[in-house]
């Protein structure tokens, strides 16, 4: 997964993928477009290839509206694109599910994800190249790498930020977590 990377038109198709998921669930069509042969004809052995993912949505000002994902390598990412856009949109308990007269105000972007890599020497993080998974008991947090220049973060803001979204203190990371690091390709509508 190393050198894994995705064309523009396979970018652009798991885009297309992702807002045909929420348009799906939205009209009440149960999976229209996954099963279409208009989207057999688009995948690619790329967009078959196993990866974890996450779909962000976010208004027209740059608001978080929206993001799930999960780590899962066992499922294809143009799949894991069309599931994780409808959690996304629907299911992300911080906010009401999607309406329709939100659906053409939202953006999308995706994150395609390398395997997680666990990490003793913190040195180790780049900000802007790596995003964060902390693990301590049975909490844990997920921050994606855009997240830390998004918001201008150091590596110890990055490392509080993750700990806190892991629901422990901000210095949880200091104290036996297990830390993994992973990269994203990341790519979303204009």
């Amino acid at each position: 997964m190393e050198n894994f990377n995705l064309s523009d038109e396979e970018k652009s198709t798991l885009l297309k993928i992702a807002r045909k998921s929420i348009e799906d669930k939205l009209n009440k069509n149960k999976d229209i477009f996954i099963n279409s042969k208009e989207l057999s004809f688009l995948l690619t052995d790329n967009l078959k290839a196993n990866a974890g993912v996450f779909v962000t949505l976010k208004t027209g000002r740059e608001q978080l509206r929206g993001c799930i994902g999960n780590f899962n390598f066992g499922i294809p990412i143009y799949l894991n694109v069309y599931n994780m856009a409808k959690e996304a949109a629907f299911g992300d308990p911080r906010f009401m599910p999607l309406n329709g007269a939100e659906l053409q105000k939202i953006k999308i972007e995706i994150s395609v994800l390398t395997p997680l890599e666990k990490i003793d020497d913190l040195s180790k993080i780049e900000i802007g190249k790596h995003g964060l998974y902390l693990m301590k008991g049975p909490c844990h947090g997920v921050l994606l790498p855009q997240v830390a220049t998004e918001c201008n973060m150091d590596k110890k803001g990055f490392l509080e930020a993750v700990s806190m979204k892991a629901g422990l203190p901000s210095d949880a990371y200091k104290n036996d977590a297990d830390i993994c690091i992973f990269s994203a390709i990341v790519f979303g509508e204009d």
